[in-house]
């Protein structure tokens, strides 16, 4: 009897594995991000998994690569893109800019006002014009699929003083990355741009070597940095913290439409999914910034307006210097001008 029963139980587990066999993914995409499990991007990841797999009923299995295992730089990580190495990639406009210098049409300064309309902006045309942008200069090897975010929105932080008006710049050594926008930027409100990595921010601030920088209120609580000093932040929300995600055009176009339809949809639950993780991880972020003694500042409407008046200068150098700058230029701000009419008009009906 016992005999027989462990022959059965043999049999039904050879016959469990040959229908998992049977069922095993047709295909296999393998996505990394530079990053770590507590990032947007991680979160985005994972929900783009959880849908691709459940929609494709088991089709398409999706290996997450958390961190440098895949590549370790935009340059690296791009090339394994265009080579089919690696099938999606994560990446903020800095580290694509090497490849496609316009898409630090992102890193512009005030030209998207509120969440609602950076958000607006994303879901339609203009991601789909730099998309196409992005495959006529990679010789069809490198496809846009979406962007969303990571770390909410820049804003200026310094060590010194309060920032409330381009003025309070003057002066301050600003850490910027090594791009000639973000540099042009801070020259224009009179602060000096200083090139710093990442790595070495924490004591550049404990040093003096660096006095604010341009980041997410996630990233500066994250890395500690008002332990070093940083006590200063306003809230001039100058840039969208965008974030580019990128496949490898020929794993996308192998497959049968029906798959490319579901990591379409898979992508835009990513997209959902990293629009809104930063803005509940920013709460915390933001209250134990207060209660260490920060000092947070909203700037008024006519000071925002003083900041994007006296930045103004770097959309005419973008424009004239920038590969393909002049055609994302008015991609954007037409793209901007449609998601301002259409919240307005979405949120006087909502009035009514």
């Amino acid at each position: 009897m016992l005999r027989k029963l462990a022959k059965t139980v043999a049999l039904s587990a050879l016959m469990a594995g040959t229908a998992l066999s049977a069922y095993a993914a047709d295909y296999k995409i393998r996505a990394t991000a530079n990053s770590n499990e507590n990032d947007e991007d991680y979160d985005g990841l994972v929900v783009f998994k959880n849908y691709v797999e459940a929609a494709s009923n088991g089709a398409i299995e999706v290996e997450l690569f958390i961190g440098t295992q895949l590549c370790s730089n935009g340059a690296e990580c791009l090339q394994g893109v265009a080579d089919g190495s690696i099938d999606v990639y994560i990446s903020t406009s800095g580290g694509a800019s090497g490849l496609f210098p316009y898409v630090q049409v992102l890193d512009l300064p005030y030209l998207m006002a509120d969440d609602r309309i950076a958000e607006h902006v994303l879901s339609g045309d203009f991601t789909r014009a730099m998309r196409q942008m992005a495959l006529e200069d990679s010789g069809d090897s490198i496809r846009l699929m979406t962007i969303g975010n990571t770390g909410g929105w820049r804003n200026f932080a310094n060590t010194k003083r309060r920032v409330a008006e381009p003025a309070d710049m003057e002066g301050l050594k600003i850490r910027t990355v090594v791009a000639d926008l973000p540099q042009e930027l801070v020259k224009a409100l009179g602060a000096s741009p200083t090139p710093i990595p990442w790595p070495e921010l924490f004591t550049s601030f404990q040093t003096g070597v660096v006095e604010g920088s341009k980041n997410g209120i996630t990233d500066i609580m994250g890395m500690k940095f008002p332990d070093a000093g940083l006590q200063y932040v306003t809230l001039d929300g100058h840039a969208y913290m965008g974030a580019l995600w990128w496949m490898s055009n020929k794993t996308f176009m192998d497959m049968p439409e029906d798959m490319r339809q579901v990591v379409v949809d898979g992508f835009y639950a990513l997209q959902q999914a990293t629009f809104a993780s930063p803005k509940r991880k920013s709460i915390q972020a933001y209250e134990d910034f207060v209660a260490g003694g920060g000092d947070l500042y909203v700037p008024t409407p006519d000071q925002k307006a003083a900041f994007k008046s006296a930045a103004e200068p770097v959309y005419d150098w973008f424009k004239s210097n920038v590969t393909r700058g002049d055609e994302i230029f008015t991609a954007l701000t037409e793209a901007v001008a449609e998601a301002e009419a259409d919240v307005s008009a979405a949120r006087a009906a909502d009035l009514n």
